[in-house]
């Protein structure tokens, strides 16, 4: 008996590779013990969040008793949390934009998928440069599109615009980059992102239709090296980004997120109340209010990102001394080194062997590498060195 569609019954039977890590390393925890396991299978941060968030959540429970506390909203987000997330994005933009260019979502995968519902029709294509996030073509596929990747320069990771305007046609609708980038830690720069927006733009006036810039940027606050993540809403009018709180604030479970579009587009009102729109048809209704309260309230305040930096360090010394070749991470809480031997799932295994869990790049669109996530204590990392040594000899 045929219990689920033909896709969802694929899907489930591949999976997400960063999924069944992170299940196979909580059966090596119960089996092995907590310390003996070093888990670098998943971006969950461990840091607490700012003080901020604690304050705020006492202040919600002190009104809980009040009327419509917790009641239904307007579609797009409190009016004065769109205001004041507005007035932050002004500055981090430089240039202004309004509450009505801005939407409060279910996180950045819940505001990925409110544009794709609002722009997407059934065959268009939706392009990213690879390594990428695995979910990104679920999500084209949701909507009944076709996801494509398209490549980045050798061992840099960094924008290829060569193939980016081989890659786009008539069918495609959305291009989506993260940067800082999960898996790779780049960081584009602002010459290849103009340039990118003008290859777009030439795109959109030839096609007769906008092809919309998706910026995926969970990871903004998060740099290091006095790399800059440029601002892109200036660049282009059909410049979407799609953030969140999860990884600033600590609060990945609280799916609070939102979608800023560039006040330079012309008929952004008409983008706005489809994406409104959309945000209430896929069920989500509204964001969280909590969250948007959280959000509203800790505008600017993060997580000691330092922390994060010393990590990296800490773990670039551990795979330098084994031997990998790897770029240094600019930005976000990942390695992706490149596999011994080329062969990313073998390898991944061996490390499994070690109970070290990290993730096959080829759940990235990223063949002969593996990913490493850094968003755990330091010790773990120190913990994890013999291991990664043993297995790279290996």
């Amino acid at each position: 008996m045929q219990m689920l569609s033909d896709a969802v019954a694929e899907n489930v039977g591949r999976g997400s590779m960063i999924r069944a890590m992170f299940e196979a390393g909580a059966a090596l925890k119960k089996q092995y013990g907590e310390e003996a396991v070093c888990d670098f299978s998943l971006g969950n941060p461990d840091l607490p969040p700012p003080g901020i968030v604690a304050r705020t959540l006492r202040e919600a429970a002190d009104k809980a008793g009040e009327a419509f506390a917790f009641g239904y909203m307007p579609n797009a987000g409190l009016p004065d949390v769109r205001e004041a997330l507005a007035r932050h994005l002004s500055t981090e933009q430089g240039l202004a934009l309004s509450g009505e260019d801005v939407l409060l979502t279910c996180g950045a995968a819940g505001g990925l998928n409110v544009l794709f519902r609002a722009v997407l029709n059934p065959g268009d294509e939706v392009l990213a440069p690879a390594p990428c996030f695995v979910e990104y073509g679920f999500y084209a596929a949701n909507h009944g599109a076709l996801f494509r990747t398209v490549p980045t320069r050798p061992d840099t990771f960094a924008l290829d615009l060569e193939a980016v305007d081989a890659a786009v046609n008539a069918r495609t609708r959305v291009l989506i980059i993260n940067s800082p980038n999960n898996p790779t830690g780049q960081v584009y720069g602002r010459e290849e992102l103009a340039a990118l927006c003008a290859l777009l733009r030439e795109k959109s006036e030839r096609f007769g239709r906008p092809v919309y810039l998706a910026s995926d940027e969970p990871y903004r606050f998060l740099v290091y090296d006095g790399a800059e993540v440029p601002p892109l809403l200036p660049l282009y009018p059909y410049a979407v980004l799609a953030s969140s709180f999860s990884k600033s604030l600590s609060l990945p479970g609280e799916r609070i997120g939102y979608l800023a579009l560039s006040p330079l587009a012309e008929h952004r009102k008409r983008l706005m109340d489809g994406l409104a729109l959309c945000n209430r048809i896929l069920g989500f209704v509204n964001a969280p209010i909590l969250g948007q309260r959280i959000a509203a309230a800790a505008l600017g305040a993060s997580v000691d990102a330092d922390v994060y930096r010393q990590r990296r360090d800490t773990m670039a010394a551990a795979l330098k001394d084994a031997g990998y070749e790897f770029l240094m991470p600019r930005g976000a809480f990942y390695f992706f080194p490149k596999a011994p031997g080329g062969d990313d799932v073998a390898f991944v295994e061996r490390l499994r062997a070690h109970l070290v869990l990290a993730v096959p790049g080829s759940g990235f669109a990223g063949p002969g590498y593996f990913r490493l996530a850094y968003c755990v204590d330091e010790k773990v990392i120190e913990r994890a060195a013999p291991a990664l040594k043993k297995a790279f000899k290996e």
